[in-house]
Parts: C-alpha cells; sequence; structure tokens
C-alpha cells in the first residue's frame, strides 16, 4: 500500500482527507460505508470487544462478483474486517500495536469466520510493515490478509462519489477541489459556509441514508420532524451530494412558486432545497396554498430531471396536509422520509451527543464531570440534536447542574434552561437580539440602520447602536449566525428557528419593552411572531410572542388598519383573519370589534372553498364567544347555504368543519339538507356535464386538481345523506362522480418514499469513555 505523508504535503496528485479529526465512531461509518458502496458486502458488527469498541470489528462472507476492481479478487468466503483509527496526523501503524489482535484472529480463524482479514487504517503503513503484518496473519491461518492504510482511503473517497454522499462527513475533511469541479466546488463552499459548524457533528443516521436513497430514486424527499432534529442540516448534506454526485445545480429557494419560477426544463440537473415549506414555526396558510396550486408544475419538472428537497416540523406539514388534496397525490401521503427522533437508534444518538461536546468549548474539567451522564442525556425524550450543541458549549450551561437529574432536564426543557440564559445576557445583547426579533426578514442587515422608533427601543434597554455591533460579534456562534446578503452586506439572523421561540418567551415577560416592541414591528412580523392569547391558554406549536391584555387596544387598531387599507380585501386581511380566529383570545375579539365593528359585515360574504377560508372560524368564535348576533349568524347561514347549491361545496356537512357544528343549529342542519336535495340534486348531472364547477375547485395551472375538489365534494353529500338514512338521495350523488374523467385526468403522483428510521442496536461499552481526552 502507498502511504500517506503528514501534513498537507501529498505525492502530487494524491488526494488528502483529514481522516484524524474524524471521531472514532465517524471513522467506522466510513469504513462501512466503503464496505456496502463500494465493494457491494453486507457486514454485521461483533459485540463489544476488550479495547472498548474502538478498533470496531465487523464480519460477513465475501460476494466476490461484487470486488472493487482495482484490488484484487478476494475469496467468496467468511471474513473480518478490523477498523484502526487514531487521532494524530502523524500516527504510523506498526506491529507492536497488532499483537493483541493476532491471537483473536486464531480464533476467529479456528471457528471459521475469517478466511480473509482486511484492516483499514487512517494511519501509514509502510511498505515494509504491511510485508510483516501480512505474514504474521497468514502465521494466525488467514488466507487473504488485506491492509488498506489511509491513502487507500483518501484514493477511494476521491474516486467514489456515491461513497461520499453516504458518508458525507468527508466533504468537510479536505480540498473540495479534489473531488469537484470549479463551479460545483465553489456552489459546494457557499452551502459549506451556511452549514458553518453542521459538517464536522453531523451524524449520518438511518434515517439519512434512507433519505439519500429516495432521492437517488424518486427525485424528491420531504424531510419531516419536531423541531431541532436535524431537518435542515440533513437537507444540506442531501444537496451536498446531489452536487457531487450528479453535479447539480443547487437552488435555496423559499416557495413553491420560486421553484416554478426558477426551474428551466432544459437543465436537468436542478435541485431546489425548500427549507420549513409550509411555515417556520408556524403553519402560514398562503404558502400551502401555493403549493396546492404549484403540484402539477412541480411533478412535471421532477419528471424532466428536477430533484427536490422539502423540510417541515411535523405538526405544520399536519395542518397544510389537508390543503394539499393528498388524494391526489397518494405518494405526499403515504411514502415520506420521516426523521423522527423517537427513530434515531441510541447508538446513534449518542454519537450525535459526542459530536456536539467534542466540537464545543466546555474545559476538559467539565466534560469530566458530565461524562458519567452522557449517556443518560442521549436517553432522553424527545432527543434533540439542538440541545446537544447547546450542552457543548459555555455560553448556554453556565448554571448548568452537572448531574444525571442536572443534564437531563437540560435535555429535555431547553425552553426553561433558554429563559435563564437570555435573562443573563448583558443589556447590549438583549438589544441585539431584540432588533434581530422584530425585523420584518427575521435578519438584522448591516450596517444597522434605525429610525426614531428602533432607537427609543434601544434607548429604553439601555444600548447603542455601537454596543449592538459588538455584542452581534460576541453572539455570533452560539446565538447567532451571520450569512451575506446578495449585495455583500452581513445579515444576522438566530442560528436555530428554537433560540428565536425561546427568546420571544423571555421577552414577553419584559413589559417595559412591549410597548416600543410592538410599535417597532411591521404587520407582518405582528402577525406571524405574536399572539393575543390568555395567559393560561395553550398557544399553537411554535413559541411566540404573547401580547399581554394591557396592549390589546393597540393591536386592535393595528388590525383595524389592514382592514381599511385593503378594503377589498388582500393577503394582509386573510393573514389578520387568521390571526383573529387562532392567536386571540375571547377578550382580544371583544376588544377589536369594539374598534372595527365593521368586521362582521365583510366575513359573511365569504368564499367557497369554505373548509379552507378564514371568514366562517372567525364568526364561530365570535358566537362561541358570544358575540355574534343572531342576525349576523343567519346571514353566514345563507352565505353557506347558497354555496352549498351553487358550487356543491360540503363544508356544512364534515366532520372536521368545527365551524359549523357551532354556528348551526339542528333545523338549520335540516333545511340545509331539504335544500340540496330540492334545488341542487335535480339538475346535478347537467351542471357537471357544464363544467360549472371549474371556476370554484382549484385547478392549478396544469387543470389536474379542480376534479377531484368536486369529486371530493360528492363523496362528502353522498356520506351525509346515507348518515341520515336517505340511501336513495345518497346512491344519486355517488353515481354523479365521473370516474371516467378523474381516470383521464390521472393523479401525478409525488416520488418520495416511505422511510423511517430503524435502530441499528447498541454496545456495551460507552461512546464517551474519551469524551474528556
Amino acid at each position: 500500500m502507498g502511504s500517506a505523508t503528514s501534513g498537507l504535503t501529498t505525492a502530487p496528485g494524491s488526494p488528502y482527507f483529514a481522516l484524524h479529526t474524524l471521531t472514532w465512531r465517524d471513522f467506522q461509518d466510513l469504513c462501512t460505508a466503503i464496505l456496502r458502496h463500494v465493494w457491494g458486502q453486507s457486514v454485521a458488527s461483533f459485540a463489544d470487544s476488550n479495547d472498548g469498541g474502538r478498533d470496531g470489528v465487523y464480519y460477513g462472507s465475501w460476494d466476490n462478483s461484487l470486488h472493487d476492481e482495482a484490488n484484487e479478487a478476494i475469496p467468496t468466503a467468511p471474513f473480518v474486517i478490523q477498523c484502526k483509527h487514531s487521532q494524530s496526523e502523524s500516527s504510523t501503524l506498526s506491529l507492536s500495536k497488532l499483537e493483541n489482535e493476532f491471537e483473536k484472529v486464531r480464533l476467529l480463524v479456528a471457528q471459521g469466520m475469517c478466511t480473509t482479514y482486511v484492516l483499514m487504517t487512517n494511519a501509514r503503513v509502510s511498505g515494509a510493515t504491511e510485508g510483516r503484518i501480512r505474514k504474521r496473519l497468514k502465521e494466525c491461518g488467514v488466507e487473504h490478509p488485506l491492509i488498506l492504510d489511509s491513502q487507500w482511503i483518501c484514493d477511494t473517497i476521491a474516486s467514489h462519489r456515491t461513497l461520499r454522499t453516504f458518508a458525507p462527513r468527508v466533504y468537510g475533511l479536505g480540498d473540495l477541489s479534489q473531488i469537484l469541479d470549479d463551479r460545483a466546488c465553489e456552489q459546494a463552499k457557499m452551502l459549506m459556509i451556511s452549514a458553518a459548524g453542521q459538517i464536522s457533528t453531523f451524524v449520518a443516521t438511518d434515517a439519512f441514508r434512507k433519505a439519500n436513497t429516495a432521492l437517488r430514486n424518486h427525485g424528491f424527499v420531504l424531510l419531516l420532524g419536531e423541531p431541532a432534529v436535524g431537518k435542515s442540516v440533513n437537507a444540506l448534506m442531501l444537496a451536498m451530494g446531489a452536487i457531487d454526485e450528479w453535479g447539480c445545480f443547487v437552488v435555496r429557494v423559499r416557495t413553491s412558486r420560486d421553484i416554478v419560477n426558477h426551474w428551466n426544463p432544459h437543465e436537468e440537473r436542478q435541485l431546489f432545497l425548500v427549507d420549513d415549506a409550509f411555515g417556520v414555526v408556524r403553519h402560514e396558510d398562503n404558502l400551502t396554498r401555493d403549493w396546492s396550486r404549484d403540484m402539477p408544475a412541480i411533478m412535471a419538472a421532477i419528471d424532466a430531471g428536477a430533484k427536490v428537497i422539502l423540510t417541515s416540523r411535523d405538526y405544520i406539514y399536519r395542518e397544510a396536509r389537508p390543503q394539499l388534496k393528498t388524494y391526489s397525490y397518494p405518494l405526499l401521503e403515504e411514502q415520506q422520509i420521516v426523521i423522527d427522533v423517537a427513530n434515531i437508534s441510541q447508538s446513534e444518538r449518542r454519537q450525535i451527543v459526542y459530536n456536539h461536546l467534542k466540537a464545543g468549548d466546555q474545559p476538559r474539567e467539565v466534560l469530566a464531570a458530565m461524562k458519567p451522564y452522557l449517556e443518560g442525556a442521549a436517553d432522553v425524550k424527545p432527543f434533540r440534536p439542538e440541545a446537544a450543541r447547546r450542552l457543548g458549549l459555555r455560553a448556554f450551561t453556565r448554571n448548568l447542574e452537572v448531574s444525571l437529574r442536572g443534564i437531563e432536564l437540560f435535555m429535555a426543557q431547553p425552553g426553561q434552561f433558554l429563559s435563564e440564559v437570555y435573562s443573563q445576557l448583558d443589556t447590549n445583547a438583549q438589544a441585539a437580539l431584540t432588533l434581530i426579533y422584530i425585523s420584518s426578514s427575521g435578519s438584522l442587515v448591516g450596517p444597522i440602520e434605525l429610525d426614531a422608533i428602533g432607537r427609543s427601543l434601544l434607548e429604553q434597554i439601555g444600548s447603542t447602536l455601537a454596543e449592538v455591533n459588538r455584542a452581534l460579534t460576541v453572539l455570533d456562534g452560539p446565538f447567532v449566525k451571520q450569512a451575506r446578503h446578495s449585495d455583500g452586506r452581513p445579515l444576522w439572523s438566530f442560528k436555530h428557528p428554537t433560540l428565536r421561540e425561546g427568546f420571544a418567551a423571555w421577552l414577553a415577560r419584559q413589559h417595559h419593552l412591549l410597548v416600543n416592541v410592538l410599535v417597532g414591528m411591521d404587520d407582518n412580523v405582528l402577525l406571524e411572531r405574536t399572539d393575543c392569547l390568555a395567559p393560561d391558554e395553550e398557544g399553537r406549536p411554535g413559541t411566540l410572542l404573547r401580547i399581554p391584555a394591557f396592549l390589546y387596544s393597540e393591536v386592535s387598531h393595528r388590525l383595524a388598519n389592514m382592514f381599511e387599507r385593503w378594503p377589498g380585501g388582500s393577503c394582509w386581511t386573510h393573514d389578520a383573519l387568521l390571526y383573529l380566529w387562532r392567536d386571540c383570545s375571547d377578550e382580544m375579539l371583544a376588544s377589536f370589534l369594539k374598534v372595527y365593528p365593521q368586521i362582521l359585515g365583510r366575513i359573511v360574504t365569504f368564499d367557497s372553498y369554505c373548509e379552507f377560508v378564514p371568514e366562517p372560524r372567525l364568526l364561530a368564535r365570535f358566537h362561541r364567544a358570544g358575540l355574534l348576533s343572531k342576525e349576523v349568524r343567519e346571514a353566514a347561514i345563507r352565505r353557506m347555504a347558497d354555496l352549498a347549491v351553487t358550487v356543491i361545496d360540503p363544508a356544512w356537512v364534515r366532520s372536521e368543519c368545527w365551524e359549523w357544528h357551532v354556528l348551526l343549529e339542528d333545523r338549520d342542519r335540516l333545511r340545509l339538507f331539504e335544500l340540496v336535495r330540492n334545488s341542487l340534486l335535480p339538475h346535478l348531472e347537467e351542471a357537471l356535464e357544464e363544467g360549472w364547477a371549474d371556476d370554484v375547485y382549484w385547478r392549478g395551472e396544469e387543470g389536474l386538481t379542480g376534479d377531484f375538489g368536486v369529486d371530493d365534494a360528492l363523496h362528502a353529500y353522498s356520506s351525509a345523506f346515507r348518515n341520515i338514512g336517505e340511501f336513495e338521495t345518497a346512491d344519486r350523488f355517488a353515481k354523479a362522480i365521473d370516474l371516467d374523467r378523474i381516470k383521464a385526468h390521472g393523479a401525478q403522483k409525488f416520488r418520495s418514499e416511505v422511510l423511517r428510521s430503524s435502530d441499528n442496536g447498541t454496545q456495551s461499552s460507552s461512546v464517551f469513555d474519551d469524551i474528556d481526552r
């Protein structure tokens, strides 16, 4: 074997990767990835040995038809793989370092398990040493010894793209120009900058490997999971692999409309990466509506060779899914990559904790004190990798009780610890984070320019612009991240969405600041990042800044101004309606109705599709709070009756449309059944043939989704009449469904895959044994 020289100096043309910077578990994962994706072999791990598991040992039966052509044929027989890792860059493997292994080899040979013995190491191996090792192994009964040193591994990494995509840690180990062309190299470097610090701690879980396979086979993957489980970094590592293996041009976009606008049908190698596709910390209705509309065009792009990676918090996707019409795209519902913390194996969780502590800034004595409790930290449910990152940083652990109870609480209740951490920051840091929080884009653009309101807020906090700029430098890394605007200006934002959520919880208790904070927010920030619920009410997932009751009047006037600015309605008024019904207490609704009573006249003229428009839900909220007059309620029912007949809107019979269970009394519902039976049913077939519903049900640009909306509405009516015993009427609705029409249009399927993490097993020794070394 040719050996690698120390440092960055290698033979001309020889690739170099800093394998010594890997953890021992990362190195083992790299070796097994070589076995699977270069040699096509399946292996199993031996139970733990006396070396604490750091020299991984794997066994299997070699399939000679799949060996790498660059190596001589390995017999089709039992084999054992031994991994030897060193954290020293200049380490050289000597015969003496293997003395303890030879007796084990003899036992394996005697058991018929070791016809071939493969030693893989990141150390250098001289030609003479390789010969001596091979001789000793043959003396132990090994028929085919193979010694693979650091340079062989580096060469293999450089020459096998598929290997790199399944072992993405290698992208952070050397000069990317060794493996990528200039364009791909520059693009990969930009992705690495956006993921600074994440590549070195990344653990390729079973979920990641399956997501990689799904993207490879189907061109699409949807990564779901709870907050802080690693969706975004998994997406970035998938994108890195796509740049490498397929030469993809990665386009990071925010919305489905961006994909449609940027897709080039003449460029087959585009990959679109959409983080938080349906909302960052809560569901954003307008984003989901766009996805529903744009889905046919996006599926056409995937069929033409484009690739798409989406991420979403699981609770946001659950709220978005009904609007995505998953009955039209069944694979969107059935085949998805789910990064579920419950399915990350124990060994993977422990490796994540280990990597973050190794990469952090905790002193050695603190790591030594933590060591006995780190397995408990990895077993906390729900497990959040972001909490592990914070455990490795002194900025978040100043008051941490280093005990099993203290560390488990830190991992399980990160919000409580965050609140304490924010309270302990100096006023300049608090001021900087406040400015980031209230900024419209979620990022603070440098050089910072403040209006009178911003200057007043800083003065109230007790800071200055100069001090804020200095504080941002200190906050960089643990709390905030710096990116670059398209014009080169710096952009400061929270490092992770959960840090922003934790700051919102802290800020809500700073009542002396809230007036100026509220004034400093634009309408978009107000609607997206606050709520006006009562102190004891549980808000929607994704912590928001809770506005206290003494500011309800201020918020009411802000909302009223939105409606007055847009008398014909707009996206702003739509979002304001959502805010009122989802994020406001009864007391806040009463305050708003006092300020803007005209709202009632606006919301009784709602449009179809009623199950997705916010007006009926707000009417139901007003009614339940005792704020809706009889006349307004009856006007709303008349509007629903009209839509029930003229556009087959079935919202009033759907069990999930709670608003109509609130608004309708039994006699109202009976009258609606009678109206549909007498006014719609006699003309149903004629109406469908004329296609009058096409203008109502969303059809999308390719005209695919509308027919499924009509089909679904007819099913709803058929089921509703059957439930009240009117079987003849139910059958007439069922027969009206034009199945041939549905088949003609078809439903383009989301190219994705249902894959869940599976436990890879554990070993008896602790991964944390050398955490303090």
